[in-house]
């Protein structure tokens, strides 16, 4: 059954225990609400909620569970013998993955029966020919066992699918019998539907921490996975970034400091731009602008902010590049080979983080009480040594958290690294040389002709996880410098 119209019948069946638990309160009573303890909508609610939450949460932890039994109970038929040296457990499970999802492209489209496509005596050249035909994804000629791994794959999940399809729909009516049986004038719907509409909120706020949780449990599995194929010194400590889709990865050199080096030497520039102007501007705003000025001004700062970055990577493409080429390329000063350099990316990206700088800092700035101001000013102080020497001291905390939400915007921009600065990894002082950045490669390495679990791919998890750590330590850095300078104006 699909797993739409399996959620469609559940929601179908709370509906009409909705209905029918209402209708059977309102029976009980003779029709008269004064004998209820509850709103006969709470009565309805009430056996609604209890065939259709129990129902979708096992249907959301089994979809959950399932991969990790089926690729378990797969991995065990793939004997030590089927792995190559050069492959792993988990890049061979990716190609049982493959087939099975080729076996059923197969099917689906006519090329084979579902009785040849169960066969485990099949010839190994016809099948992996049919796949072909079908147009699966098909990188080697299939072997045997995976051949009958995928098909154990297929049955398995197809099983599976079945019996979760009646465990739901025997939970969500089990669940409407319950809620339909104990409506009783004198049960307390109410209580019992705000207990778990609040149980639903609390459900809800934990899925921030959930999905956090989440994200970084994959970026650690498939690290750790990535560093079993591929040596850890020579990720962290390489100077070479040439990934090889050929030979599972065993000509590939993947050090991460060229990588390391491009994002920061982009990310400074564009902080070099963003952080004077849009501080700056800040300041203009909310210390010398009129209402007028600003009303018109802090609007079309921030519409810079709404603009998509591939539309900032085709400004550095088609203008700033060509026009530093005039400046700095073989017509002028002859530094610049090319249009897509440090420098382009790191300007463009400069002008889309101003915005970020420019309204937090303005609000912060705002926030400062004006009896400070008052008092600076009744000691004789002019407006600018009030702004340097009272103002801006006080509103540090925030803007430095402006700035760090501008840096780690810098550090996770793409797009306007991939058109602007291009693709080339190398550790150089040379801002008008083309670089690139780990997102960049991230980007590309998951778009590879690379198996998803190889070396190659796995290294986008390891450059993620990289990328992560920094960004939690410019937190813990930026929070200790926000506290130490709190505590003067508390």
């Amino acid at each position: 059954m699909p797993l739409l119209w399996l959620f469609l019948i559940v929601l179908a069946i709370a509906a009409a225990a909705y209905v029918l638990a209402r209708s059977r309160v309102l029976a009980l009573s003779g029709q008269d609400r004064r004998t209820l303890h509850s709103l006969p909508i709470y009565y309805g609610s009430n056996a609604a909620m209890k065939s259709a939450i129990p129902a979708l949460l096992v249907l959301v932890i089994w979809l959950l569970a399932q991969p990790f039994y089926v690729n378990n109970v797969v991995s065990g038929m793939i004997p030590d013998t089927a792995i190559a040296d050069s492959s792993s457990r988990g890049l061979v499970l990716a190609e049982v993955r493959r087939a099975a999802d080729g076996l059923d492209l197969a099917v689906a489209t006519g090329g084979m029966t579902e009785a040849e496509a169960r066969d485990t005596n099949a010839d190994i050249e016809d099948v992996t020919n049919s796949l072909s035909e079908a147009g699966a994804i098909v990188t080697s000629q299939i072997t045997q066992p995976i051949l009958r791994a995928a098909q154990r794959f297929r049955v398995l999940n197809s099983s599976a699918s079945q019996i979760m399809a009646i465990v739901v729909l025997l939970i969500a009516t089990a669940g409407a019998l319950w809620g339909i049986k104990e409506t009783k004038p004198d049960f307390r719907a109410r209580n019992v539907v705000e207990q778990g509409i609040r149980a639903l909120l609390i459900a809800a706020a934990s899925i921030a921490i959930l999905t956090t949780l989440g994200i970084v449990l994959s970026l650690v599995f498939n690290t750790i996975e990535f560093f079993r194929l591929y040596p850890a010194s020579e990720f962290f400590f390489g100077t070479s970034w040439a990934p090889s889709f050929s030979g599972r990865g065993g000509a590939s050199d993947l050090g991460i400091l060229p990588l390391l080096w491009g994002t920061f030497y982009i990310s400074i520039v564009a902080l070099l731009v963003a952080v004077p102007i849009g501080l700056f501007a800040a300041i203009y705003l909310s210390e010398y602008a009129g209402n007028r000025v600003r009303a018109v001004a802090k609007p079309m700062l921030e519409v810079l902010a709404g603009i998509p970055t591939i539309v900032y990577g085709l400004f550095a493409l088609l203008t700033v590049g060509p026009l530093l080429m005039r400046v700095f390329g073989d017509e002028g000063l002859g530094w610049m080979q090319a249009g897509t350099a440090v420098m382009t990316a790191g300007l463009v990206m400069g002008i889309m983080l101003i915005p970020f700088v420019s309204s937090l800092s303005d609000d912060i700035i705002n926030a400062v009480p004006q009896s400070m101001r008052d008092g600076s000013y009744g000691l004789g102080a002019t407006q600018s040594e009030t702004i340097r020497q009272v103002v801006i001291p006080a509103a540090l905390p925030g803007i430095v958290g402006a700035i760090l939400l501008a840096a780690s915007r810098a550090i996770g921009e793409t797009m306007i690294v991939v058109l602007g600065a291009g693709a080339a990894a190398r550790l150089s002082l040379n801002p008008f040389e083309a670089m690139t950045t780990v997102t960049a490669k991230i980007v590309s390495q998951l778009t590879g002709d690379s198996d998803f679990a190889s070396p190659e791919a796995l290294v986008a998890f390891a450059l993620g996880m990289t990328l992560f750590v920094i960004t939690l330590g410019l937190n813990i850095f930026a929070l200790y410098i926000v506290r130490k300078y709190r505590e003067q104006y508390e």
